[in-house]
């Protein structure tokens, strides 16, 4: 057979197998985002039990921040260098090794150790997994549908998390919430191993660019400190001041390196093309907005409301229904016919229109008349903007790049989580204190002080919400001015490593 007859044959190969390979790559991609939400479910059982003290509680949270942050760029260059499938597989491996260590934990070295290890391999997994998806779905329908599926993963996988969390939690026991990843990564990696035909021709096989690797690592890390720093010890601690102004050094000198060096870590015209560093921006903020929510409906649901975890997990479900139909139905039929800021810029507006139902919470409010419709907005708004998003940020992109491209997708999540969680839980907080110095003084019975404690926190939580909604109508103007491209398949992409273009417009059908 001759080397052009091979090359067809792989092409074919990798082509017909792409729909099977989805499925492990999507079970992945759900793995690592149930995680993210599961542990907190987890934490007051596993802290009581291993005997972590308070002030170090937040630590089983952090040390998988830190390294997942800190470490995805290096890991989609990785990804690029050694190959996606190989990549993904060793970062499945590994997860799971950390979760069979995180499960089996006898002490708090021992629990901490193995959530670092989590976020490092969590940080091979997630960029590979993402431009695997990249270089396989190159047609505009069916990257519209593979991205479809993606994105409904990606936004609605935290919230199952609740669910599958409290259950695991209330009924069998905190190690379950380790051990459940442990399939999950058997199959994915077996699924990817025997399934997965990586088009030839894609790797970057540039030297690594250690000080990019070193300053990126240590700006990402100081930066997610930072805003872990600024929850727990204030905004004006000396130490987080100094942490906050260190990171923007680091990633300052990080940028200048990476402006001059031959081979580059992040090549920076990833990030300097208008449409994708719209989608950086817009989905990080959008990410700040819907972190923050997640907190405050969980602890208004379980404090407030006194709901169990596993009835608190239940409530999240309209949320997720709104996501999946916003991201495989409207999201899938209309990226292919209108430009992607069309679904953007209004998706993000009616997630902000679903927050302010929920600015309006009170003690006394009911679940189906204030709750349920906000979610379900929120998950319509988000599920239609995060498809075309999450397609956008790796369409165009030369092959070699996909794995840095999908890393960054993968940071402004990361990056506006930490911000979302310590931002507006500062503002909620200071909300809380001066209404309950305002109204305490009137509460004669404890009942009453008691009353006035939860309105405080209820008002905290609607502030801090209203704030949501202005940084969700941010990022809607931002999509809608920053992304100018043409709905996919009105526009050349670079189909391989050497630059040959292929056309990818297929017409859309008239009517």
């Amino acid at each position: 057979m001759s080397e052009t007859a091979v090359k067809a044959h792989g092409v074919a190969d990798a082509h017909a197998n792409r729909w099977k390979a989805l499925t492990f790559i999507a079970l992945a991609q759900l793995m690592v985002v149930l995680d993210a939400t599961i542990v907190n479910i987890a934490l007051p059982s596993a802290q009581q039990d291993l005997g972590i003290s308070d002030g170090n509680r937040q630590w089983v949270i952090t040390a998988y921040a830190l390294a997942f942050g800190g470490l995805l760029l290096f890991g989609g260059r990785i990804a690029d260098l050694w190959g996606r499938k190989r990549t993904f597989v060793a970062g499945l491996i590994g997860f799971a090794a950390a979760s069979a260590i995180g499960g089996a934990a006898t002490n708090e070295a021992m629990m901490l150790g193995a959530r670092a290890l989590q976020g490092a391999f969590g940080a091979l997994l997630a960029p590979a997994a993402l431009s695997l998806l990249a270089v396989m779905f190159t047609e505009p329908k069916e990257r519209a549908k593979a991205f479809g599926i993606y994105g409904a993963i990606a936004g609605g996988g935290g919230a199952v998390g609740f669910i599958l969390g409290g259950v695991l939690t209330e009924y069998m026991d905190w190690r379950w919430t380790f051990f459940v990843n442990i399939p999950f990564a058997i199959i994915a990696a077996s699924g990817a191993y025997f399934v997965i035909r990586e088009p030839a021709g894609g790797r970057n096989r540039s030297p690594l660019d250690i000080p990019g690797v070193i300053l990126s690592v240590l700006g990402l890390v100081t930066l997610v400190y930072a805003f872990t720093r600024a929850e727990s010890d204030g905004w004006g601690d000396s130490t987080t001041v100094g942490l906050f102004v260190a990171s923007a050094v680091l990633l300052a000198a990080f940028a200048v390196t990476e402006s001059k060096v031959k081979a580059p870590l992040l090549p920076l015209r990833v990030i300097t093309e208008r449409n994708r560093g719209g989608v950086y921006l817009s989905l990080g903020l959008a990410i700040i907005a819907m972190f923050g929510l997640f907190l405050f409906l969980t602890y208004y649901l379980q404090i407030v409301k006194g709901y169990s975890p596993v009835k608190t997990g239940f409530a999240f479900l309209p949320m997720i229904g709104g996501m999946m139909v916003g991201s495989t139905q409207i999201g899938t039929r209309l990226m292919t016919r209108v430009a992607p800021r069309l679904l953007m810029g209004p998706g993000f507006l009616v997630a902000a229109f679903g927050m302010l139902f929920l600015t309006q919470l009170e003690i006394g409010s009911s679940y189906s008349g204030v709750i349920l419709p906000g979610m379900v907005l929120l998950g319509l708004g988000m599920g239609t903007a995060f498809m075309p998003a999450m397609s956008l940020a790796t369409f165009g992109i030369e092959p070699r790049d996909a794995g840095v491209a999908s890393a960054m997708v993968n940071t402004s999540q990361q990056v506006g989580g930490a911000i979302g969680t310590a931002l507006l839980n500062t503002i909620a907080a200071s909300a809380t204190t001066s209404y309950i110095k305002d109204h305490i003084a009137g509460a004669g019975s404890k009942t009453q002080q008691q009353l006035v404690q939860l309105e405080g926190q209820v008002h905290g939580y609607t502030n801090a919400i209203w704030f949501a909604v202005g940084i969700l109508v941010l990022a809607a103007t931002i999509a809608a001015t920053l992304i100018n491209t043409g709905r996919p398949g009105s526009t050349t992409v670079a189909g391989s490593a050497e630059g040959v273009e292929d056309e990818l417009a297929v017409p859309v059908a008239m009517h």
